[in-house]
C-alpha cells in the first residue's frame, strides 16, 4: 500500500472503468493533436486514433496479451492504471499505455504506478526501463511525471504531416 493509493493486478471487471479513465485522460492529448496539425489533417490522420487506443487497452487487458496491467485504487475506487511489458530476451521493460483519472492527476498516483512498474521490471530482471510520450504541451505532465520517476535519457522525435 502506497500513501496515495493501493496498486493491484488488473481484473477483467475493471476494464469498463479503465476505458473511461483512458478516454478522459487522453481527451486533451487528442485535442492537442488536432490543434497542432489542423482539422483537415486531423480528420484523416487521427480519424480512428481514439478507437485504436481503446482497442489497444482491450488487447492489453486480454489474457496472455504479453502485458501486465496494474490498477491503482484510492478510497476504494479505481484511480488509474499502467500496462507493463517485460522482454526477458532483451532485458528491456516498458511502461506502456497508462492513465490517471483527470480529477486525481497530481495526487501522486502516476508516481506510485511508475515506481511499482519499475520495481516489477527490476524483479523480472530487466536491465533497462523505457517509456514513450509525446512532445506536445498536452504531454508535458506525463514528461514531468516520467522524469520525476527517474527517466532521463530521451530521444526527441517529430511526426510531420502534409495535406495532399
Amino acid at each position: 500500500m502506497n500513501d496515495c493509493c493501493h496498486i493491484r493486478p488488473f481484473q477483467q471487471a475493471d476494464l469498463p472503468t479503465l476505458q473511461k479513465i483512458r478516454e478522459a485522460a487522453f481527451a486533451p492529448v487528442f485535442a492537442s493533436f488536432r490543434k497542432l496539425v489542423g482539422e483537415e489533417i486531423a480528420q484523416v490522420a487521427f480519424a480512428a486514433a481514439e478507437e485504436e487506443q481503446a482497442a489497444l487497452l482491450d488487447k492489453y487487458c486480454a489474457p496472455n496479451s504479453g502485458r501486465e496491467v496494474y490498477v491503482a485504487e484510492r478510497g476504494g475506487e479505481i484511480a488509474g492504471f499502467c500496462a507493463v511489458a517485460l522482454d526477458g530476451k532483451t532485458g528491456i521493460g516498458e511502461i506502456d499505455l497508462n492513465a490517471v483519472r483527470p480529477d486525481l492527476q497530481g495526487a501522486g498516483i502516476g508516481e506510485a504506478l511508475y515506481a511499482f512498474a519499475l520495481r516489477r521490471m527490476k524483479e523480472a530482471g530487466m536491465k533497462v526501463a523505457t517509456v514513450g510520450t509525446g512532445g506536445d504541451e498536452a504531454h508535458a505532465p506525463a514528461r514531468r511525471a516520467y522524469e520525476k520517476a527517474g527517466f532521463s535519457a530521451a530521444i526527441p522525435s517529430f511526426y510531420y504531416y502534409k495535406l495532399m
